[in-house]
């Protein structure tokens, strides 16, 4: 098996969309107060103004001519000012493997390129937010030594 890590292209739109579609009904699944249910969470005009964006970065990780994973990630600055030192973040906005591929280390090999691309930005760190009910996510994250950073919190009042 071999996997293959590239920037994504505006011909992989297709290919991507059952991949941001498990993401998208993880979400509506765990708190369908927030999501809404869409077969196309991610419009084809959104995907290629991320392509166009040069603080935007999608990766996908292929096997042979199908594509079994992807990683969304958005460049951050954080300014310097009284509260907080100045930083340049690199936040994983989506990461996904193919149901069908899971646990064949495609999720290990994107977060390892990730890392390495992090480094070849000289960001001070590589961030993402998580849902707690999503722990297999966070048992990964874990295992490639991630740690929680904060915890946001919430109290539903209709």
């Amino acid at each position: 098996m071999d996997i293959i890590i590239r920037n994504a292209e505006q011909k992989d739109y297709e290919s991507l969309l059952p991949l941001f579609r498990q993401v998208h009904e993880f979400h509506v699944f765990v708190r369908p107060d927030l999501y809404k249910e869409n077969s196309t969470p991610v419009e084809k005009e959104y995907f290629e103004s991320q392509l166009n964006d040069v603080t935007q970065h999608i990766f996908v990780a292929t096997i042979g001519n199908d594509i079994v994973g992807v990683v969304v990630m958005k460049e951050e600055e954080i300014t310097d000012n009284s509260f907080v030192k100045a930083r340049k973040v690199l936040v994983i906005n989506s990461l996904c493997v193919a149901e069908t591929h899971k646990n064949r280390g495609i999720g290990k090999r994107l977060t390892k390129y990730v890392f390495e691309f992090g480094r070849s930005l000289r960001v001070d760190s590589i961030e993402l937010g998580v849902s707690e009910k999503n722990t297999s996510a966070i048992e990964f994250y874990r295992s490639i030594g991630m740690t929680t950073k904060s915890r946001k919190m919430e109290i539903i009042l209709n």
